[in-house]
């Protein structure tokens, strides 16, 4: 688990450090294109966060090929390499998109391809367990049909969810830890080694979207693109498939004792993908609901609209935060609800469980004026946005009365030259200021009122 958490902070690390240059190189080369309709932001956002999250990928592999136990399967699995020239090729791929745009049909072929490339290095559905049924093994044509699928359903899933300030991210983050707990335990619970691949690549995705998560929560300071989003499903589809196939139920049951307990244990892969596929079950929705829609108003499947599953939940009244908000719980439900099932001995239990978090939910949900905030003991070093009322109203009176006390003139808050008090200030106090819209008055006696 060391060696696994290593290589996660390596990741996180790297990312989260490069994505201030990107962000100045997405702004320098002009990858920050204009508002379009179906956007919900109001300001040009560079994107290209992709970049930043492929460098995060990078070092986590390096990190990891240098340790004594996960430098092993840069020798014995092929996974590794079929990883980076898949990620390669999807990267290259994001990018020119984020910059100059890309057909549809074009993109979709850099799909396949990169897919294909994957497959024709060893990553492919091999076999799947059937229960009362046995293994049914798969011929190498229809494996490599399945795989292709798997990864172009991924990808385009991922990117259809990309429509919220740090969205994708939080929901690929939750798919990957729980995929990460699944595919972990196999490996040291029951010693299958087939499992360690899809461990480390989930691990370096939960680095990658934590990194990346605080630039692009609400308000972004930069989108990840397609650079970022394609990469994401890829990285999952490939941690699904190196995985699905290679577990033996004879290895689980020479561990267990019993075939009861071996097909309880073995549930989430009986079904073809059934993990990876419920992990990212809101995504996966929104993308099979996205096409029928537009093939039933007769346009294409991949012609952009702004009936998302975001969209629809900031259409009703949920705030921007509110509505990612509600995603991640609804994701993680869904995905730990899943790895659950294949930990505890009785499913009553998992659908107690289950039934009692829904209801929280709903309750959460249904609160109207329902804001998160931060404690009060943090309050002062988050974001305003997660601050009391009272703090922020205390904050910008002190701004307004160290204004008025040390300059004697009445400001009004457009006025264009900046006193040398104003100077002193903090950013901050000055985004206070600039919010309270405040008219400090040369009278000490109006800033002792406010403060």
């Amino acid at each position: 688990m060391r060696e696994y958490l290593l290589v996660l902070f390596v990741s996180a690390a790297v990312t989260y450090l490069l994505v201030s240059p990107v962000r100045k190189f997405a702004i320098a080369a002009g990858a920050m294109p204009a508002v379009r309709a179906r956007d919900v932001h109001r300001e040009p956002t560079p994107r290209l966060g992709g970049i930043a999250m492929f460098g995060g990928l990078l070092a986590g592999l390096l990190a990891a090929s240098q340790l004594t136990n996960l430098g092993r399967l840069f020798v014995q699995s092929a996974d590794v390499k079929a990883l980076l020239s898949g990620a390669g090729i999807m990267f290259v791929l994001g990018v020119l998109d984020d910059k100059w745009g890309v057909d549809a049909l074009v993109k979709l072929g850099g799909q396949m391809i990169a897919a294909g490339v994957m497959v024709w290095q060893g990553v492919t559905v091999i076999s799947i367990p059937v229960p009362g049924y046995g293994t049914v093994t798969f011929t190498p044509t229809q494996g490599m049909l399945i795989s292709v699928t798997l990864v172009v359903v991924m990808v385009n899933a991922v990117n259809f969810i990309d429509g919220l300030d740090g969205l994708a991210a939080g929901m690929v983050c939750i798919a990957a830890i729980a995929f990460f707990l699944y595919s972990y335990r196999l490996w040291l619970g029951y010693g299958i080694n087939d499992a360690a691949p899809a461990a480390l690549f989930t691990a370096v995705l939960i680095g990658m979207c934590l990194g990346f998560l605080p630039h692009n929560l609400h308000p972004a300071r930069i989108f990840m693109g397609d650079s970022g989003s394609m990469m994401l499903g890829l990285m999952l589809a490939v941690a699904a498939i190196s995985i699905t196939g290679r577990v033996d139920p004879d290895l689980v049951s020479s561990r267990t004792g019993s075939q009861t307990i071996t097909v309880h244990a073995l549930v989430p892969i009986y079904i073809p993908l059934l993990l990876p596929l419920t992990v990212i079950a809101l995504p996966l929705a929104d993308l099979l609901l996205a096409v029928v829609r537009r093939t039933w108003a007769g346009k294409s499947p991949f012609a952009a609209d702004k009936q998302h599953l975001h969209h629809r939940l900031l259409e009703v009244g949920h705030s921007h935060s509110r509505a990612v908000l509600i995603m991640y719980f609804w994701a993680a439900l869904i995905a730990f609800g899943t790895v659950a099932v294949s930990v505890t001995n009785t499913g009553r239990t998992v659908v107690l469980t289950t039934a009692g978090l829904c209801l929280v939910g709903l309750a959460v949900l249904l609160m109207p004026r329902f804001r998160p905030r931060a404690p009060k003991a943090v309050q002062p070093f988050v974001p305003p946005r997660y601050r009391s009322r009272g703090l922020r109203a205390a904050r910008a009176a002190r701004a307004t009365a160290k204004v008025s006390a040390t300059d004697g003139v009445e400001r009004a808050e457009d006025e264009a030259p900046e006193t040398p008090a104003m100077a002193e200030l903090s950013a901050e106090d000055k985004a206070l200021l600039g919010r309270i819209g405040t008219g400090a008055t040369a009278s000490g006696r109006r800033g002792e009122q406010e403060s």
